[in-house]
This record gives C-alpha cells, sequence and structure tokens, in this order.
C-alpha cells in the first residue's frame, strides 16, 4: 500500500465510486484526476487499496484491520445478506446455499394472489363486506379504480373480487349471521315493545320497518331493526295487522310478551294494532307536532308563515344574495348561521326556520331592500310580533320532543312529567303584559289537544305503570285518587309475572335417565346421609311465625321501593335497577317489562332514513329484498 504525503493529503479531494451502492465508500474514493477509477484511496489514511473488478472484500478487511470503530459502523449500516446470484467463477455442481432455496420461495409467493382459502383473503373481503354495509355504500365501489389501488397498496396479494361476489354472496352471509345472532339475543328476553311505521322509496316502492325494543340481563335498553319489508299490498288494517303478526312469528317472538307497540296516528295502523288486540302507545312527537299545527290556524299566522318561507326560498337559490348575507351579517356582527329550510315530515322544522329568521332579521332586512324585485318580502312589524309570539310558544317543546325521540334511553316514563311540565310550568297562560293574545290561544289550543288525547283510561294506566317503576319519579306525577289503583295494578301484575315464571320453570322439560353403552340405566349417585345439623336446622325453623303470602310479600317490597332514598332527575333509571335489583326484585320484573317502551315512533323513522341513504338515485334498481337486509345491517351492526 502506498501512503500519500502530508502535502498532497491536504490537496487531494476524494470522490466516491460512480454508481455505488455499498456502503463501504462512505470511507473510500478516488482522486478527481483518476478518470477510469483504478486507483482506490481511504479516506482516513489515505493508504490506496488494491481491489480487483470492484470486490470490497479488500475494503471492509482494511477497517477492520486500521479502523476498528468506522468498520463497527459500516457492519451496522451494511444491509443483511440478499440473495446472489450464482456466478460464472463458481465450479460446476457446487451445493447451493439452504437459505437461497427458501428465499426463491419467498420472493415468488410475494406476487402469488392469495387463494380464496386463506385467512388472510376471508379477513379482507368480510371487513370490506362490513364497510360497505355499514356505510351504506354502493357495491360499484369495489370495481372503482381509486379503491382497488388503496387495497392494492396495502397488500399486493389481494384481488378484490366483483360486486356481484359481494351482493349475492357476501352479503347475504353476512346477513345470516348477524339475523341468528339477533334471534339468539331474543330468545332470552322476557318482555319487548315495538315501533312500526309505513314508507314508500324513492321508486315509489311501499316498505313496512319493525323494530323491537327490550332490557337485557345487563339493564341496558336495546334496539334491533328486524326489517323493512316490501310490502305491495293494499295499506289496509287488517293486512298490516297479518303482516305485523307474520313478522313477530318469522323472528320467534310471542304475542303475549309483547308489552306494548308505538306507532303514529294513521288510521290504517291504529286499526290493524286493534284487529291484533294489541296495547298501543301514540307517539308523543306526532301527538306534538298535530297540536302544534292545530294551534297556528289563524290568518296572522299562515300569513307569517307563508312569507318566512319566500324569505326563505329567496336566499336558497342565487349565491349573489347568499354572498350579500354573510357581508350583511359581518357589518351587524351576527352570527354566520345559514337561513333554515321547514320540511314537514320532520318534527321541530318549522319553529328551527322561524328562530334562525328572527336571529337573522336585521341582516335579511337589509338584503331584501337593496334589491327592488325583494323589498316586497321585508317582514313587517306585523309580522315580527306574529313570528316572535309563535317563537316564545313553541321554542320550550322542540327540546321535549329531540329529548323524547331517543331510543338509547328510558323515554316513557317521562311523557307523564313532560305533561305536568306543559301544563304547569311551560305552556301556562301568563299575565297579560307577558302574554300576547295569540301566544294565549296558542298554548290554549296545544295544552287542550294534548290532554283529551292522553286522557285515554288504558294510555293513562301505561303510563303512571312506566313512571311508577322509575325510581325518578315513582308517585310523583301519578294522581292522588288513582294512586291506590295503580298500586294495587302494579301489585296484581308482579304475582302474575312470578306465576307465569313459576309455570314456565316447571313446564322444561324433564332430564332423561342415561343409558349406557349396553342399554342398561346408569345408577343414581349414592344418597349421602343426612347430619344431626339437618334436622336441628329443620326442627328449629318449624315452630316459627307463618310465611308471608305472596301478594302480602309484593305489598309490602313495593312499599319499600317507594319510601326509597330520592333519585336525582339526570340519573340513569336503568343504572339505579342494576345496582338495586337485589333489594327489590319482584318490582324490578315489573321495571323490566314497561321502561323498554318508546315514547314515540322515532325508532322507525330513523330506519326510513336510513333506507333513504341506501337507495338513492344512483341505487334506484335495488331489490326489496337486498334493501331490507342493507337496511338490517346498516342498523344491526356493530
Amino acid at each position: 500500500m502506498e501512503e500519500l504525503t502530508c502535502g498532497e493529503e491536504e490537496e487531494v479531494v476524494l470522490i466516491k465510486k460512480t454508481g455505488a451502492t455499498s456502503v463501504i465508500w462512505t470511507w473510500f474514493g478516488f482522486k478527481e484526476s483518476d478518470v477510469e477509477q483504478k486507483n482506490i484511496i481511504c479516506k482516513l489514511c489515505r493508504a490506496t487499496i488494491i481491489a480487483k473488478r470492484g470486490n470490497t472484500t479488500n475494503l471492509f478487511h482494511h477497517l477492520k484491520m486500521k479502523h476498528v470503530l468506522e468498520y463497527e459502523d459500516s457492519q451496522k449500516l451494511r444491509p443483511p445478506p440478499q440473495m446472489a446470484s450464482q456466478s460464472s467463477g463458481k465450479k460446476k455442481g457446487a451445493p447451493a446455499p439452504t437459505h437461497q432455496q427458501t428465499d426463491i420461495v419467498k420472493a415468488f409467493s410475494k406476487g402469488t394472489p392469495y387463494e380464496k382459502k386463506n385467512r388472510r383473503w376471508i379477513d379482507i373481503t368480510n371487513a370490506i363486506t362490513l364497510y360497505l354495509c355499514k356505510d351504506m355504500v354502493p357495491f360499484l365501489t369495489v370495481e372503482k379504480s381509486g379503491f382497488q389501488n388503496m387495497i392494492k397498496t396495502l397488500d399486493p396479494r389481494y384481488e378484490v373480487p366483483s360486486r356481484k361476489h359481494f351482493s349475492q354472496t357476501e352479503v347475504p352471509k353476512l346477513y345470516d349471521k348477524v339475523r341468528e345472532q339477533v334471534k339468539n339475543e331474543l330468545r332470552s328476553i322476557k318482555y319487548y315493545a315495538t315501533t312500526t311505521d309505513l314508507w314508500s322509496s324513492r321508486t315509489m316502492e311501499p316498505y313496512i320497518s319493525l323494530t323491537v325494543h327490550f332490557i337485557n340481563d345487563e339493564w341496558k335498553l336495546c334496539s334491533r331493526c328486524l326489517q323493512t319489508s316490501y310490502f305491495p299490498e293494499d295499506h289496509t288494517g287488517e293486512l298490516i295487522s297479518q303482516g305485523l303478526k307474520e313478522a313477530l312469528e318469522s323472528w320467534g317472538l310471542k304475542e303475549e310478551l309483547q308489552v306494548c307497540i308505538t306507532t303514529d296516528n294513521g288510521a290504517n295502523i291504529v286499526k290493524a294494532v286493534e284487529i291484533n288486540g294489541w296495547t298501543r302507545l301514540q307517539c308523543f312527537g306526532h301527538r306534538l307536532h298535530l297540536a302544534i299545527e292545530r294551534s297556528v290556524k289563524d290568518a296572522r299566522v299562515e300569513h307569517a308563515i307563508g312569507k318566512c318561507k319566500k324569505i326563505v326560498s329567496a336566499f336558497s337559490y342565487t349565491w349573489k344574495r347568499k354572498r350579500e348575507m354573510a357581508n350583511a351579517q359581518a357589518e351587524l356582527n351576527l352570527p354566520p348561521h345559514r337561513l333554515v329550510t321547514e320540511t314537514p315530515t320532520r318534527w321541530g322544522s318549522r319553529q328551527q326556520m322561524i328562530q334562525r329568521l328572527l336571529e337573522q332579521e336585521k341582516a335579511i332586512s337589509q338584503v331584501l331592500k337593496a334589491d327592488r324585485k325583494t323589498r316586497h318580502l321585508v317582514p313587517t312589524w306585523q309580522d315580527i310580533d306574529v313570528l316572535e309570539s309563535m317563537n316564545k310558544t313553541l321554542s320550550p317543546l322542540l327540546e321535549f320532543t329531540d329529548a323524547l325521540s331517543g331510543e338509547e334511553y328510558v323515554s316513557v316514563s317521562t311523557v307523564k312529567p313532560v305533561l305536568h311540565l306543559l301544563n304547569n310550568t311551560v305552556l301556562p297562560l301568563a299575565d297579560d303584559d307577558i302574554d300576547t293574545e295569540l301566544t294565549k290561544d296558542m298554548k290554549t289550543a296545544i295544552l287542550k289537544y294534548l290532554n283529551e288525547k292522553y286522557s285515554d283510561v288504558a294510555t293513562d294506566d301505561l303510563l303512571d305503570m312506566a313512571s311508577l317503576v322509575d325510581p325518578r319519579f315513582r308517585s310523583l306525577y301519578i294522581a292522588d285518587d288513582r294512586r291506590e289503583f295503580i298500586f294495587t295494578k302494579a301489585a296484581a301484575e308482579i304475582q302474575a309475572l312470578l306465576e307465569t315464571q313459576a309455570v314456565s320453570a316447571t313446564e322444561s322439560p324433564p332430564s332423561h335417565t342415561h343409558t349406557g353403552a349396553a342399554g342398561e340405566a346408569q345408577r343414581e349417585p349414592k344418597r349421602s346421609k343426612r347430619s344431626l345439623g339437618s334436622f336441628l336446622k329443620n326442627a328449629s325453623a318449624q315452630p316459627g311465625p307463618a310465611a308471608l303470602t305472596d301478594r302480602e310479600a309484593i305489598k309490602i317490597e313495593l312499599k319499600s321501593y317507594l319510601q326509597a332514598l330520592d333519585v336525582e332527575g339526570e340519573a340513569d333509571p336503568l343504572e339505579w335497577w342494576r345496582l338495586h335489583q337485589a333489594n327489590f326484585p319482584r318490582v324490578a320484573s315489573l321495571a323490566k317489562k314497561y321502561l323498554c317502551i318508546p315514547a314515540t315512533s322515532a325508532p322507525s323513522e330513523r330506519a326510513f332514513s336510513t333506507s333513504g341513504n341506501i337507495v338513492t338515485c344512483h341505487r334506484s334498481a335495488l331489490k326489496p329484498e337486498t334493501v331490507d337486509k342493507l337496511v338490517f345491517l346498516a342498523k344491526n351492526l356493530g
């Protein structure tokens, strides 16, 4: 090896080998004058190293012998040994390394698509199916280039099946699996409630939905959308009643275990429930909506609402007016909110429209006055007075409707307290200086309608029972002259429940004697001798006082429950029962029966909203049975 002089060492600039990929060239290089790059020079000690045909073995050896620390760094940076191709200089017949064959198999397997029986292929396919159903995505998505590129990037070996495979194989398979899970869940429930409604799709195909509600063993309120079935027959009460019966039978649900069905006020639905002899609860949301509609039947109100709709329409179809509206909001320091359009099928949308118009009244007037074509739409002071009177009356009601429309928490027991609040706190007539005549008329009309519709004896009994088993209310909202009756009715129902449970326990199939291989009956286990303590225990128990009858024990437990510590209004009644079920086991069975009832038919309305998101204009050709499966999966998949 040749060494460079100190003077040369300071002046020489070494360059990297052209096309080099090995990490060793970090410490070696060539002079700029060495065009053919034949003389390799160490950058650390400036020694010249001999390496034939670009072989780097000598270079690594030099680092190992002369520069130990740098050699260790080179080994850390050095990639793991790759599969080396056989060089022509090897002797014929020389055995190849064993790892080479394994690396070849791995290299070929990386480019081989998964077999359909492969666990990885099954997991990815199931994940895509879940994505299509839960997020209501069209089947065509799997054939789009963007989706396939994404899957190819995530796993190059996975080949996406066709949309026909997903629609005809994977979705039905997932539907059968989830349906069986729901059926197994329903087998263990003791009581349930239902909601139902009718709906027409975008293609004017009629459907009927059925949703079941129950409380499980962990005291969780559960809702399951059972079906959204195609219903092409005439929507008569007789045919609807038959369809509902068949729906319950298809899911193995006994009619006698159904506590109540919540529906809207459609005459055909009401008649169907009467034909089947089921207990029906009228939807509170529909009732309140109808009460509001009846209260606004006034010429002044209709004129103000009509102008309100025209104003919203004037800002909905021109981007210039929207721009001017945004400028006016900024100038007047108003929130940058858009106007709300009334939707007749959505509860409270009219109230939201009025509330937003009153909020943006100054900006609206400024924009409309600037254009002579829209000056006639500027609301007058009379219109504003009417809208303010309506807003004052209706704004508290919107919150009650939203609160009672949930399906993940108890709602039926709050109907009686809400009616009490409406009568005594929210809608009572105030002094002449506070309420306008229009406000008084609306309040009177709303209260009259609601009190009349909820004065039905069967409905009153149902709501009182639900309020009684809610630890937040108990007998607080039950009329004084009805408390003794409801108490007696609750005791009788609890006794009936206990007797039914006892009968079902005795009717369970007896265990048969097992026979051995030779056909002989297996011998019963040898009976152990009774201890002296067991005789003394029975002897000491015999002379005691007579045991309480079932009815007396029930009444004592009911009184203890009614006298228990008060529960906060924001507390979860189901969580309270989960913690106190052991203290009041008989009353707990009654609570599980009544607290599962929904106060509104909103669950069925939500099922149809899901249906509308599935049967879009791009998917209007979906078959009804496919729609049923997709809605079922979208609502019931976790």
